[in-house]
């Protein structure tokens, strides 16, 4: 009997069972009530904070009608291109890259629908690393930590994909009591906004840990930024609480 082939990359940074888990909402991406729904909800806030943070470190306007044009921006466990389609439409010139073949299919149907050239590929950051893929002047990092077998080097991969001059962000979760309760037993179990097993405590990343781990990769990190939630509004905010979700912008000299 043939075999069927994996529909995921095998690689040091993958780990299989968070593929499967995974690839089992892939064709959930674009429904905006669906399981991907906090990242929906929070998908704004993170567009402005990146927007703002690449116009003031590249010195652009971030009213100008394409505040991004030019810029070769990555988009690391890309997903189903949440992140990648709002920032093409900035003008960035995008490439993103999953280690789940089902999310880039999503993304590049969704891309194409859409208008939008977008380079998507099915692979992991070392291949490209390993490939000579030239660096970009973006890196982003967003919601992929948590789910990587071994952040440290993840984190050196991303890096190496960073230009001299160039700027990567990294968000992720907070090891911490508040963001169990919030983000796994409230998410997961309470309010079931996210599929039982989405994240593991175990994987979760402090944020001294992760500026460690980006000084360690040669770039210089900036204060953490808490992104935190409001049930009643639906919204998102910047704060300086990251007890649960936060963000870490890192310069490369």
């Amino acid at each position: 009997m043939a075999q069927t082939a994996p529909n995921h990359v095998k690689s040091i940074s993958v780990d299989p069972s968070e593929m499967a888990h995974f690839a089992a909402m892939a064709e959930d991406w674009w429904n905006p009530n669906g399981k991907f729904k906090p990242l929906h909800i929070m998908n704004g806030l993170r567009t402005r904070f990146i927007k703002d943070e690449i116009c003031a470190h590249f010195m652009r306007d971030p009213d100008a009608e394409l505040p991004l044009k030019g810029l070769r921006l990555l988009d690391i466990g890309c997903g189903g291109g949440l992140l990648c389609e709002p920032m093409a439409r900035l003008g960035a010139i995008v490439t993103g890259v999953d280690a789940l073949e089902k999310n880039v299919k999503t993304a590049m149907a969704h891309a194409k629908a859409n208008g939008l050239e977008i380079d998507y590929r099915f692979g992991t950051v070392e291949a490209l690393v390993e490939g000579g893929e030239a660096p970009f002047d973006a890196v982003l990092n967003m919601e992929v930590m948590e789910h990587v077998v071994d952040p440290g080097l993840f984190v050196k991969d991303c890096a190496a994909m960073v230009r001299g001059g160039g700027i990567m962000f990294c968000s992720t979760l907070n090891r911490s009591a508040k963001a169990f309760t919030l983000a796994i037993f409230g998410a997961e179990y309470v309010m079931r906004w996210l599929p039982k097993g989405t994240h593991q405590y175990a994987k979760f990343i402090k944020p001294l840990e992760l500026t460690r781990m980006l000084k360690d990769a040669e770039l210089v990190p900036a204060t953490p930024v808490g992104m935190v939630f409001n049930p009643l509004t639906q919204i998102w905010k910047l704060s300086e609480d990251t007890g649960v979700n936060y963000v870490v912008v890192a310069m490369k000299p």
